[in-house]
């Protein structure tokens, strides 16, 4: 037996043995991780399983061990997930197609669900993906194009994400988040028809625009004028001599200016009455 020990290749052999024997026993969950313990095909336990506002350090992350060859270890990641929605069609409620782009956030919380309902966490993705894609369908098509550029669209996305957590629920994951990265119309004749009708309606909102503003101004003018009008007539009330002087300084402005650079000639008789204010009181 010594002599066995002594031999190199008999010793590295017993090494590689105690080696494999020890990975097989000790395992190491890191805090990232979820371990689904299995033993021959059926899970008996979790290791530092998920738990909502858990602080960092006090998990049940570290050293494991197990019954060696008899239990496997299916890890499953704690941290929050994505999963992309392919490029797909959508028809809004004002016939628009629209090229959508989406995903979506979870994560696993129930490890025990996802492994007998999906197996892995691949099995969620691919679970997921389609569905993403329904609710999306179905969301967009009760809302028009123009409500995915609004503050409305923020409603639309909850309503997603409600939906689709019921059946992430079913395969132990809760969804976080989901966003839509593009909504465009498709290349083409589409895309064509639908900026002039964009086009048609904005000029029409801005002859609507101007049309109501052209109306305002004139209000102001006329009220304006009604306002000036009062004020002549006051003034004229209470001096009248003075009211038909300054009238008179105002057309003789008129009449013999040269702001223009041009000059003026005009020819009347002394007794006219226009001149009478040169012919003093």
């Amino acid at each position: 037996m010594n002599g066995g020990l002594r031999n190199p290749v008999v010793l590295a052999l017993v090494m590689l043995g105690v080696l494999i024997l020890l990975a097989s026993t000790v395992a190491i969950v890191p805090e990232t991780k979820q371990a689904v313990i299995v033993r021959f095909g059926k899970p008996v336990r979790i290791i530092n399983a998920y738990k909502p506002n858990e602080n960092f350090g006090s998990t049940g992350a570290g050293l494991y061990v197990r019954f060696p060859f008899a239990e496997q270890i299916v890890w499953i990641d704690k941290r929050i997930q994505s999963v992309e929605m392919e490029r797909q069609q959508v028809l809004s409620t004002d016939q628009n197609r629209l090229q959508v782009d989406a995903f979506a956030r979870y994560r696993i919380v129930n490890p025990l669900r996802m492994y007998i309902s999906a197996g892995n966490e691949a099995g969620v993705r691919d679970a997921l993906r389609p569905i993403l894609g329904s609710a999306l369908r179905n969301e967009l098509g009760k809302v028009p194009f123009a409500s995915l550029l609004s503050p409305e669209r923020g409603e639309v996305m909850s309503n997603i994400e409600g939906g689709l957590n019921r059946i992430a629920r079913q395969y132990g994951a809760e969804v976080i988040d989901v966003r839509i990265k593009r909504a465009d119309l498709p290349d083409g004749t589409p895309i064509q028809s639908a900026y002039q009708r964009m086009k048609t309606a904005r000029e029409q909102e801005a002859l609507t625009i101007r049309a109501q503003g052209e109306k305002r101004a004139q209000l102001i003018r006329a009220d304006a004028d009604a306002e000036a009008a009062q004020v002549y007539a006051a003034s004229f009330g209470k001096d009248a001599q003075f009211y038909d002087f300054y009238r008179a300084m105002q057309a003789y402005r008129r009449t013999f200016s040269t702001e223009n650079g041009g000059e003026t000639n005009v020819i009347l008789s002394p007794d006219n009455d226009f001149l009478r204010e040169f012919r003093g009181r």
